[in-house]
């Protein structure tokens, strides 16, 4: 049965505690003396592709702990392609499709996508587009409910918007960035999301970016709450182990 999980049009700036995400460092340095980093104690893939998708203003650059993690457990890690998160979602959609494709044909199996962010409502989107392409969606403090966000993070988004619409108006549309747009973006977001797609909404509440309950889709089997922080949630050994452990599903 394919799950229908409501996207909110509006965009919400909402107070959260944002100096929390100063703690990134601690978490990438428990990372790095983790078991779970280097392998053990995690069930091991057998050469599946996972490609990873960077959160808002990030690009691939700051996933390659993630991707030599992936390579180290026994799965074939791709990085999206998408160059820097901060342009038109629908525009870099584009840019995973073609990702994915290339993934997809060279395992000739499905691929799984793993987003941070909103490299996960990407993600999201992409695999109600295209689900005979994709096994599985994780989601690493994804807003696909709606954009509650630190004031300031919705500032930003409102600057990218203004220069993406400015320098290329042809290729976007008046609501862009926003639940209104009619692209197929957000038309992936708001719609039936596959059943034939095992999802994973990963997410923190002591998230300082985005509100954590718009990370949740209220299905228990698949929301996993885990501690840190939102930017963290890409170095998060915690959520290293969620990952391979929903990677090894069948």
């Amino acid at each position: 049965m394919s799950r229908y999980y409501s996207i909110s049009e509006e965009r919400e700036a909402v107070p959260l505690p944002i100096w929390t995400e100063a703690l990134i460092g601690i978490e990438w340095l428990y990372l790095r003396s983790s078991p779970v980093y280097w392998g053990f104690g995690v069930p091991h893939g057998h050469g599946d592709a996972v490609i990873m998708i960077p959160g808002f203003m990030g690009s691939d650059l700051y996933l390659r702990e993630m991707h030599g993690w992936l390579k180290r457990i026994g799965y074939r890690p791709f990085f999206s392609g998408i160059g820097v998160n901060a342009d038109c979602p629908n525009i870099l959609m584009g840019k995973l499709d073609k990702t994915i494709d290339r993934a997809w044909q060279e395992t000739a199996r499905p691929v799984h996508l793993v987003g941070h962010s909103l490299g996960g409502m990407l993600a999201r989107s992409a695999a109600a587009r295209n689900p005979f392409r994709v096994a599985s969606v994780i989601s690493l403090g994804s807003p696909f409910r709606g954009v509650r966000a630190h004031p300031a993070v919705i500032q930003i988004s409102d600057l990218v918007r203004d220069k993406v619409q400015r320098d290329r108006p042809h290729l976007t549309l008046p609501d862009c960035f926003t639940g209104y747009c009619g692209c197929d973006f957000v038309e992936g977001l708001r719609g039936l999301f596959p059943s034939s797609v095992r999802q994973t909404a990963i997410y923190t509440k002591s998230d300082g970016i985005v509100h954590w309950e718009t990370c949740m889709t209220g299905d228990g089997e698949i929301d996993v709450e885990v501690l840190g922080t939102h930017s963290g949630l890409a170095f998060n050994p915690f959520v290293y182990q969620v990952i391979a452990g929903r990677l090894a599903k069948r």
